[in-house]
């Protein structure tokens, strides 16, 4: 039986992801501020850490020693050095949640577009890192920690967006609901590209990812990218609804995908070493299905 330190692993595919490890067998222990409630009961142990407080995360894994680190919490270069400084010889593996978001606006990014052991890093507290310019600097600065300290077999996972039926950020749901309702929604660039996985899919990757000896990053989610005007368009096509689009900011009628550029991956690395994905189309038609239902219901 493994040992799994789960540092977050309350929300979303976090949450999903302990699910699966308890049914792998391992033995899972989740380390969080406890702000939130979590489904496991007895399946899980539980460490209280405060990941801005380095002292509470070295008093929480004293003597102890795990197989495999899932980081799904670390949102900044001094959180990532702190973990990394903390559990140095106390794990041999370490999986980091990272973002396709570390790199440069773009589409189709292959790995080696952004290189974390050439990265300077500037040590900063996640509070210094507002907005998407900010947490775009905090992840590559984060990834360039524990590559370049060296004190684990590292793996940053540069997830896409993440999208699922159970998805708490609503930003599919929000194009659905605009369309239904005949609402103008806002999107300055329409024509910006962005790649997507399943919540599901992210969960099952992170596992067996964590299974593997692959070191290094990877970009894991359904093969290619789709503008928002694609997205809008298929939205309105599934629904029978005529999309009202507008090159406006005004707060309530902006899409949340209107970001200032395009973000989108190269997924045939993962493919490459034999990981699947749901295909790009269907992913998104299954989910704008749903929420048309959800909507009929409401």
């Amino acid at each position: 039986m493994r040992k799994v330190l789960v540092l977050g692993g309350t929300q979303y595919f976090g949450k999903k992801l302990v699910e699966k490890l308890i049914e792998n067998g391992d033995e899972v222990t989740i380390a969080t501020r406890v702000t939130k409630s979590d489904p496991f009961g007895e399946k899980v142990k539980r460490l209280v850490i405060d990941r801005e407080k380095k002292e509470t995360l070295a008093a929480a894994v004293e003597d102890k020693e795990w197989d495999l680190v899932y980081d799904q919490s670390c949102f900044s270069p001094m959180e990532a050095r702190d973990a990394a400084e903390v559990l140095k010889g106390k794990v041999g593996r370490y999986i980091f949640t990272s973002t396709q978001a570390v790199y440069e606006f773009g589409t189709l990014h292959a790995e080696g577009n952004f290189d974390p052991l050439t990265y300077e890093i500037t040590y900063k507290s996640r509070k210094e890192y507002p907005g998407y310019e900010g947490y775009k600097e905090a992840k590559r600065a984060s990834e360039a920690v524990f590559h370049q300290l060296g004190y684990f077999n590292v793996v940053s996972v540069r997830f896409p967006i993440v999208v699922s039926e159970d998805d708490y950020t609503e930003r599919l749901k929000f194009h659905v609901d605009k369309i239904l309702a005949g609402q103008p929604i806002g999107i300055p660039n329409p024509e910006m590209r962005y790649s997507f996985i399943h919540a599901d899919e992210a969960a099952s990757f992170l596992l067996e990812i964590g299974n593997s000896a692959f070191e290094g990053p990877i970009n894991p989610g359904s093969a290619g990218d789709i503008s928002v005007r694609e997205l809008v368009d298929k939205i309105a096509l599934l629904a029978n609804k005529e999309a009202v689009v507008e090159n406006s900011t005004i707060s309530g009628t902006v899409s949340p995908y209107a970001l200032p550029g395009s973000w989108s991956i190269d997924t045939s690395l993962a493919e490459g070493l034999g990981f699947t994905f749901t295909d790009l189309n269907q992913l998104l038609d299954q989910l704008i299905k749903f929420n048309i239902q959800q909507n009929a219901l409401n």
